[in-house]
């Protein structure tokens, strides 16, 4: 449905190509989530360094795709597609959320939590507990976005 107004043509909410982002608070909502996740990667990604906790190039090329790109790509394609930018977002922190519940809390090895040196296991925890809530959130606000855009396209 396209509307004109005197001010120009807008697409109706969900049309894609049309400049129409996640509406309101809900897209509040995934900015906030998405930019507050990719502080917390950051500073989690020193506490790897400071820990001298590496990674294969598998589970980095994960990081920097899955992790840190799909969630900002998912962002920035809900201004034009909000309903695949939404999925993107949501499918991506659901893979984030299941790697670091894995990797951090399962999988024994030098990424698992207690594994961590010492002086910085503190850092490295808590910022592997605030990914695993921003990942929750975001899967579950990614998804809500997507089902509600379908509602208003239909």
């Amino acid at each position: 449905m396209t509307r004109v107004h005197t001010g120009g043509v807008h697409g109706g909410v969900g049309e894609p190509g049309r400049g129409s982002a996640v509406p309101g608070a809900t897209g509040r909502a995934l900015a906030s989530i998405v930019l507050v996740h990719l502080a917390v990667s950051v500073v989690h990604g020193q506490a790897h360094t400071g820990g001298h906790v590496d990674l294969s190039s598998a589970a980095a090329a994960f990081v920097y795709v899955v992790i840190l790109a799909g969630p900002l790509a998912g962002l920035a394609l809900s201004w034009i597609r909000p309903r695949a930018g939404a999925w993107i977002v949501a499918a991506s922190f659901a893979a984030s959320l299941v790697f670091g519940l894995l990797n951090h809390y399962i999988i024994a090895g030098a990424d698992r939590v207690d594994h961590v040196a010492p002086e910085w296991r503190t850092l490295f925890g808590v910022t592997a507990a605030l990914l695993l809530a921003t990942e929750a959130a975001g899967a579950i606000v990614g998804a809500r976005a997507a089902l509600r855009s379908i509602r208003r396209t239909s």
